[in-house]
């Protein structure tokens, strides 16, 4: 497994600054285009299943979640942006062991109440109200913002405007230590011939207006500075999905 446990100093970690911000409000993009997905209690009850997650991303789910992992070893501190549906987030503080510390935040107030549930059982796991935009800001700049030996954001960017992606790689970039590493999973530009590119338009153009950026723009071109990191990609499904890892040099 090509994992940092060997690069960075690891260990569970309590970041302070991410205390719940009660006084976050929902974005604007959030409300208007997934409101019927994320911000519905009734309807989050209903989406929240590994079979759900299986559907939507035509039977790669347990593949692309093993890729995901495959860069994070036990005991590492991780963060993760945004409440995944379906097992991905207590399967990830279960790989990550009692030794290792998982942050999840999200910025839906019922998002984080049914991760905590999911959680319940994992000591070394947090759930947190949070932007993903400005995870590493501090009010207090006396404090030293504590950094993560490794971010995982699966399946987050599609979802975001073009402006609040470049705001959350810049922000989660900024969140990892020296060795430590960014792990981006999500959807890709399809071969011209893959089966699923025409269907995967059309519910792109109905439920996913921000999804097809990333068919024309590479993860690290949102990065203010992508020269200050090594990235690497791998493809998997045709294409239709990546895996793209940045490196801080230590």
């Amino acid at each position: 497994m090509d994992a940092i446990a060997n690069n960075v100093n690891v260990g569970p970690r309590r970041p302070s600054q991410y205390r719940d911000k009660s006084n976050l409000e929902i974005p604007n993009y959030l409300r208007d285009t997934y409101n019927w997905a994320y911000l519905n209690p009734r309807n989050v009850a209903l989406l929240d299943h590994e079979l759900i997650v299986s559907v939507i991303l035509w039977g790669q789910h347990r593949r692309l979640q093993r890729a995901a992992f495959s860069e994070l070893a036990p005991g590492l501190s991780v963060l993760q942006p945004a409440a995944v549906y379906g097992d991905f987030s207590p399967a990830l503080a279960r790989h990550l062991g009692p030794r290792g510390h998982l942050d999840v935040t999200d910025i839906a107030p019922v998002q984080v109440a049914n991760c905590r549930k999911k959680l319940e059982a994992f000591p070394h796991a947090t759930v947190q109200h949070a932007d993903a935009r400005s995870l590493h800001s501090n009010a207090d700049a006396t404090i030293a913002p504590d950094l993560y030996d490794a971010v995982c954001c699966y399946f987050l960017l599609h979802e975001l405007p073009i402006d609040c992606k470049h705001e959350v790689v810049d922000a989660l970039l900024a969140n990892i230590v020296p060795g430590g590493r960014v792990v981006f999973v999500d959807y890709h530009k399809p071969h011209w011939a893959h089966p699923l590119k025409p269907v995967t338009s059309v519910i792109f153009d109905s439920l996913e207006p921000f999804a097809k950026d990333l068919w024309h723009n590479d993860v690290a071109s949102y990065a203010s500075e992508p020269s200050r990191f090594s990235w690497r990609t791998d493809l998997y499904f045709g294409g239709l999905f990546q895996k793209v890892v940045a490196e801080r040099p230590r």
